[in-house]
């Protein structure tokens, strides 16, 4: 069993941060791979009719368009889509792209469309509910990389985003290594206390802390 988002947002909240799981959502495949990389982040606001016509989709600098080329592989597409799942996030497709291109997976505190089929993919995706009309009768896409509110967490570019069938937590860039390491420790104390053997879980168990140096770490320490 790996660690998990409950022991994560303890150790936060350690560190003095208590506002760090968002709010509203789960995951559409449980059962399925764990989601941990640096946050790459898409903001809607309300749509207007006059810019919100499908015609917009020809242009492939529309920033959700844009964002779903752009996230790069490793990192997680997290959109602010101010708790509105009335019109979808994104699609089926756009979503299948994200996955065959390398990103670790997707978040939105709207919802998805397509999602029996997103459901079937092994990639992590995480959302409040299903939305099957298209973004634009809801959603304006404004800004890529940018920080945003999700489930009323603060998500920066570069924040380590963390899921599991609990839900997805969010760390702050600065301390995430520190705080996979504190996490590991405690994971590792909690089940010996649990064991009759007592004995220290296998290497193997402690994936959050490896996949944050090899996914963020790079990022993490450039100056």
């Amino acid at each position: 069993m790996a660690v998990s988002t409950a022991t994560l947002t303890t150790v936060l909240f350690k560190h003095g941060l208590r506002n760090t799981l968002i709010h509203g959502i789960h995951r559409l495949n449980p059962g399925g791979p764990r989601m941990v990389g640096p946050a790459y982040t898409l903001r809607y606001i309300p749509a207007r009719e006059d810019l919100d016509h499908l015609g917009v989709f020809e242009d492939r600098s529309h920033p959700q368009r844009k964002g779903v080329e752009e996230c790069p592989p490793g990192h997680v597409f997290v959109i602010d889509s101010r708790r509105n799942a009335s019109a979808a996030s994104a699609g089926g497709i756009l979503v299948t792209r994200l996955w065959k291109r390398g990103v670790a997976g997707i978040v939105t505190d709207g919802g998805l469309r397509d999602s029996p089929d997103i459901a079937h993919l092994p990639f992590p995706a995480y959302h409040a509910a299903p939305a099957a009309p298209t973004n634009l009768i809801k959603h304006h896409a404004v800004d890529l990389d940018v920080p945003i509110a999700c489930g009323e967490v603060p998500v920066y570019p570069g924040d380590v985003v963390v899921g599991d069938d609990e839900g997805v937590a969010v760390i702050p860039q600065h301390i995430a290594e520190e705080v996979a390491e504190e996490e590991c420790e405690q994971t590792v104390r909690r089940r010996a206390r649990n064991s009759s053997a007592g004995a220290r879980p296998p290497a193997a168990e402690h994936g959050l802390h490896t996949a944050i140096v090899q996914r963020a770490g790079p990022q993490l320490r450039s100056p």
